[in-house]
């Protein structure tokens, strides 16, 4: 998807008591989203913490997966982790992309609960393609993106709702990456066929 970047942030989060807080990286963070969003042909994906352990800890993962071994090995998470990058805040992730597109990035947050207007996941690549600018689709981690995210973004992305009947929705954010960008997807391939995009 021409224009679609990814992050996976770890701060500012919030905790379950609304605190403002750093949360952990996970392996399995990083190779699963990894792939989804190499699948699904996302630009880039990243991973954003400030904590210095944690980004030793991304960076010896991903220098694992760029021995000639390793891509010998498993050739396709090789190369759904040379689509990862890390940095240290949201801002240096916007400043990549700027620097990459020549063109300031839509900041897209997703969340589980959101109060007020949204936007539907559907018309990011709408919005991509009008107004020649990039997005980052922003992920959080924890108990959500803390509320000074919320108030910087361009657009909140409409929740993802689930069947069940006691309105139990709490998603891993793996999931939640793979059907937000599976409808994205899927709603490119229809405006192609309508010859839309």
């Amino acid at each position: 998807m021409k224009g679609l970047y990814l992050g996976l942030a770890h701060y500012p989060m919030k905790n379950k008591a609304g605190e403002k807080v750093c949360t952990s990286v996970t392996n399995l963070d990083i190779h699963d989203i990894a792939r989804s969003c190499r699948t699904f042909g996302v630009e880039k994906y990243f991973i954003i913490t400030p904590i210095i352990p944690q980004q030793q800890l991304v960076a010896r993962i991903l220098q694992h997966w760029q021995k000639e071994k390793s891509s010998i090995y498993n050739p396709d998470r090789f190369d759904a982790l040379s689509f990862v990058e890390l940095t240290a805040s949201i801002d240096d992730a916007l400043s990549v992309i700027e620097q990459q597109c020549l063109a300031r990035p839509f900041l897209a947050i997703t969340g589980a609960q959101w109060e007020g207007p949204t936007l539907l996941i559907e018309d990011i690549s709408l919005k991509i393609r009008i107004d020649n600018r990039p997005c980052l689709l922003l992920f959080g981690t924890g108990s959500g993106l803390h509320p000074e995210v919320q108030e910087r973004a361009d657009f909140r992305v409409a929740s993802i709702h689930g069947a069940a009947e006691d309105g139990y929705n709490h998603l891993s954010v793996r999931s939640a990456v793979a059907i937000y960008l599976d409808r994205l997807s899927k709603n490119q391939e229809q405006g192609q066929e309508k010859g839309i995009v």
